[in-house]
């Protein structure tokens, strides 16, 4: 499999998958339908959790604020020029969305400024004092970099613009842009672990003798492979995919063996995530290539893939709504030890995107805690990357440390975490 050129079995493979998945125009009526029914429900309840009255969404093209365009209706794709989005709370309920730009969003916003009969600031000052709200939220964070998206000319220019009284009742809206990013309505809830499944099948088939060769695919070929497929089957890549190899005597963070061609006795681990309607998936699992005469995997690999998965229901019972992800972090590393455990966690929520909005619990290089983002709350009706590994002795491999590392995707919902599609509980045997 040494040649880049795509196999017709990829061909074939990408396009059965591609019948799972929906064109591009059916992709944008079932987003914009999630849409309306997010700004209708989920926007309400988070301005009125956040105390905020108003809030206000400027951006630049091709300069976006990470929240605007999970804002926006398909097909857009850019600011256009210059947009700002208003959203007023009303005090019987519900919000009013305005927007200030050139072309309009349909019936998703109130198209409110005329450019033949007024700047775009000043109308924004007008609308600001006839609303007359008493908090007014700016997406500036010193935390969280999804609720820092608005640069420092459109605070300017928005400050100019609101002048006093109003600029003294400006706070920072990071909690209602990660509010908006995390939560999860119930109809993206119900098609998240079809997505999730997509990646599960390339992974399945990226891991079999159809497309790997033990002596002849290298890990790039497998790599390459997957994002080859991805694009032929209509998704998108949100970071390259990544293949390792440990084996006896090629211990997980050997460095000097740089052996990319796979051979009998390897396990390999793959890493890759796509978005697709909007949702990111991120996935790590494993296969072990086996050598002749071999049924499964050594033992102790099987034990240590237990382990693993071990790891993952503690870190799934330790994830209460209320708690931080620092607290869960604490909470699952200490129970992990002292079942005897080498754990690590380093789990993300997942959304609009991969390393998505929400709780940091714990990064590969910060097990006692992450500032800031990891003091953050679990809410219900969001999603996260359940991401972690353990150490584990291998004994057919003379003691030596193999590290299982995990990530599968899992929906906190009603206070309970469940898998969105399954999690690897078995070796993809080649």
């Amino acid at each position: 499999m040494s040649d880049t050129s795509t196999t017709p079995y990829q061909g074939a493979f990408a396009d059965a998958l591609r019948e799972r998945i929906l064109p591009l125009r059916g992709r944008a009526e079932v987003r914009n339908r999630w849409l309306r029914q997010r700004l209708e429900t989920v926007l309400p309840a988070l301005m009125e959790r956040e105390g905020l009255d108003l809030w206000i969404v400027a951006a630049r093209e091709y300069n976006e604020d990470p929240i605007i365009l999970t804002l926006l209706p398909e097909p857009a794709m850019a600011a256009r020029r210059r947009t700002i989005l208003i959203f007023s709370r009303r005090p019987e309920g519900g919000v009013d969305r305005i927007s200030l730009d050139r072309y309009g969003f349909g019936e998703f916003y109130t198209r409110s400024w005329d450019p033949d009969a007024e700047e775009q600031d000043a109308c924004l000052a007008r609308i600001v004092r006839e609303c007359d709200p008493r908090t007014i939220g700016l997406n500036t964070s010193a935390t969280f970099a999804f609720g820092d998206g608005l640069t420092h000319h459109e605070y300017a220019r928005i400050a100019a613009a609101l002048g006093d009284p109003y600029l003294a009742r400006v706070k920072g809206a990071e909690r209602l842009c990660v509010g908006w990013l995390e939560r999860r309505i119930p109809a993206e809830l119900a098609i998240y672990p079809s997505i999730v499944a997509l990646g599960h099948a390339i992974i399945a088939e990226a891991f079999s003798s159809r497309t790997i060769r033990p002596g002849v695919t290298t890990t790039d070929d497998v790599v390459w492979w997957m994002r080859q497929t991805m694009l032929d089957a209509g998704l998108a890549a949100w970071f390259q995919p990544t293949i390792s190899i440990q084996a006896a005597g090629k211990r997980h963070d050997d460095k000097g063996d740089m052996r990319t061609l796979i051979v009998p006795g390897d396990l390999l681990h793959c890493d890759m995530g796509f978005t697709y309607l909007g949702l990111a998936t991120d996935h790590q699992q494993h296969a072990y290539i086996r050598r002749p005469g071999e049924a499964d995997a050594p033992a102790g690999l099987v034990a240590a893939l237990a382990a693993g998965n071990r790891l993952q229901e503690i870190l799934c019972a330790a994830m209460v709504v209320g708690r931080t992800g620092n607290e869960v972090l604490r909470d699952a590393l200490a129970r992990a030890r002292d079942e005897g455990l080498t754990p690590s966690v380093y789990s993300h929520p997942l959304g609009y995107h991969g390393h998505a909005a929400g709780p940091t619990i714990g990064l590969w290089d910060r097990q006692d805690g992450v500032p800031g983002n990891g003091d953050y709350e679990l809410f219900d009706d969001t999603c996260y990357s359940i991401e972690l590994n353990v150490l584990h002795p291998v004994p057919e491999w003379g003691g030596q440390e193999v590290k299982i590392a995990l990530e599968e995707d899992a929906a906190l919902t009603g206070g309970v975490v469940s898998w969105l599609a399954g999690r690897q509980t078995q070796f993809h045997l080649i």
